[in-house]
């Protein structure tokens, strides 16, 4: 089993867009790259399938190098199809004139294997994503959920030493890409499969990944264990993606001896005993913020929260309110309030 290695840098044509990505991928490793929309998640998966040569960079798999381009000279560029890379995306792509065996046999006979032997593969496969006794029917006859499975079961019998997922289960129902999940987890585990998930669902990267990669205006600002990244961000971006409050600013020494971070629009933080002068950031989830007395803030959005209200404050603070209470306070838009957190719900990094 081998692994993934990729250190590339891409110059979009026609744009000040940069994108500079080192990651690696283990065997039997699912690494996530999150990011918003235009942070380059697409773009770094066009250049690991082939699809499209980095500006400088190299992308090995194991000891093999697949491309490797130094000082505007192309040394190495394998063909997609002789990389032994594995694409599934959103829409599964399978071929619509052929069964799902067939579908699922088709890497297999394309590598040499005999027809007998491929359809055994394929029937494995096809009995491994829970689509046993569905072989014969077409893709029109199947779910978009069956033909999700048809796809991932094409990928993976075609053996391929790293397999890229772009979005996979974006268009499927949430019991069907809660399924479809399990099945990559243990099919990537049972495999040892290098694989790199690219999503914009921090369901994806805690249900699967063992890895997370943070991708902003094509540059990595963060990665990690998904518990400590989403527990801990360092970047907006994925504080927002977590439901983290993440505020920056200086620490100011309180009356009573402590340290509070001192952000925008007013807001007062408590930090403990740290020291005075710095800048730093401080993260705390919006359940941990107390409504009566501390810094003055100003409702600037209302929505709905997982278990009641969520308010969006100045200073771009998030509270979250069970119904009883936001009832009580008569909340709209405008309206002023004053906010505290302990000091113990508060994580606080400093800053250069």
């Amino acid at each position: 089993m081998t692994s993934l290695h990729a250190e590339v840098v891409v110059h979009r044509t026609g744009s000040d867009f940069t994108l500079d990505v080192t990651f690696a991928a283990h065997p039997g490793e699912i690494v996530a790259i999150l990011g918003p929309n235009g942070a380059g998640k697409s773009t770094l998966l066009a250049v690991l399938a082939g699809h499209l040569l980095p500006s400088y960079g190299v992308v090995r798999v194991g000891e093999r190098t697949l491309t490797a381009v130094r000082e505007d000279r192309v040394e190495t560029d394998v063909r997609p199809e002789r990389r032994s890379v594995g694409l599934l995306g959103q829409d599964p792509l399978v071929f619509p004139h052929l069964s799902a065996r067939q579908n699922v046999a088709f890497g297999p006979r394309a590598a040499g294997v005999p027809a007998a032997e491929a359809r055994r593969v394929a029937d494995a496969w096809l009995t491994a994503v829970g689509l046993d006794g569905l072989s014969d029917r077409r893709p029109d006859a199947l779910s978009g959920g069956q033909r999700q499975r048809v796809a991932l079961a094409r990928a993976l019998a075609a053996e391929p030493t790293v397999l890229l997922l772009d979005e996979p289960f974006a268009q499927l129902d949430v019991r069907t890409a809660a399924e479809l999940r399990d099945v990559v987890r243990e099919q990537v585990r049972r495999t040892r499969t290098a694989t790199v998930l690219v999503t914009h669902d921090v369901l994806d990267a805690v249900t699967l990944a063992d890895r997370v990669v943070v991708l902003h205006d094509g540059q990595v600002v963060e990665q990690g264990r998904p518990l400590d990244v989403l527990t801990d961000p360092l970047h907006p971006f994925t504080a927002a993606l977590a439901g983290v409050n993440l505020v920056v600013g200086r620490l100011v020494a309180q009356p009573d001896g402590t340290t509070a971070l001192a952000g925008p629009d007013g807001v007062l933080v408590p930090c403990g005993a740290q020291d005075a002068g710095g800048r730093a950031q401080v993260t705390f989830p919006p359940g941990a913020v107390v409504v009566g007395d501390g810094w003055p803030a100003r409702v600037i959005d209302l929505e709905p929260g997982t278990t009641g209200v969520r308010v969006r404050t100045s200073g771009d603070v998030l509270v979250d309110l069970p119904p009883a209470q936001a009832a009580a306070l008569a909340l709209r838009v405008g309206a002023e309030l004053r906010l505290s957190v302990p000091s113990g719900q508060v994580r606080v990094r400093p800053l250069p």
